[in-house]
């Protein structure tokens, strides 16, 4: 049985009011300056900067990035791939993995739990790049490989529904304290 490992750090409880908007405007437009983010959350910037990278530091915060439109910078292939593997034991699931990890195509990959093991987001300039790509995960362990075309985007990726309560909520089920409060609320 491949092992996956479900990690839950704590963080929660070390978030207050002023993080949890911070956090929301970062999901919101991560290219804001230090200084609309201090305003908006009426801290200095130096404080506003400390928070951020406080958050950074933690992995609340695990990357910024721009999101580009895949058709227009020459990716118009886009393709879901459920994939069911051939063993489940640890060689076979670090195999597939580094494979994954390898191939820029695949720029979405999750482990799941239900009749497939793993489902993968994959892009690619035409049919025989996306070949290319699905005869290597079934090299790499991948038994049953079932694609799916995307069509168009419903809805994209979004920003997680924070409130301080949820946030507070989370650390306590965790066996956490409250959280506790590090300067004014935004306001």
């Amino acid at each position: 049985m491949r092992s996956h490992r479900i990690l839950f750090r704590p963080v929660a409880s070390q978030l207050d009011d002023v993080d949890i908007a911070l956090l929301g405007l970062l999901q919101e437009d991560a290219d804001r300056t230090n200084v609309d983010l201090a305003r908006a959350v009426g801290l200095s910037p130096a404080a506003t900067l400390h928070r951020v990278r406080r958050l950074k530091e933690l992995g609340v915060v695990r990357r910024v990035t721009a999101r580009l439109d895949p058709t227009l910078v020459g990716l118009p292939l886009q393709v879901y791939v459920s994939v069911t593997m051939v063993r489940n034991d640890p060689a076979a699931t670090r195999g597939f993995v580094e494979a994954v990890r390898e191939m820029p195509q695949v720029i979405s990959a999750d482990w799941v739990a239900g009749e497939t093991d793993a489902m993968l987001l994959v892009v690619a300039r035409d049919v025989a790049e996306l070949q290319a790509v699905l005869t290597r995960l079934a090299t790499r362990g991948g038994q049953r490989l079932t694609t799916l075309l995307r069509l168009e985007e419903v809805k994209p990726a979004s920003p997680l529904p924070l409130t301080a309560a949820g946030v507070a909520a989370a650390g306590r089920r965790a066996g956490d304290r409250a959280p506790r409060r590090r300067g004014p609320s935004p306001g």
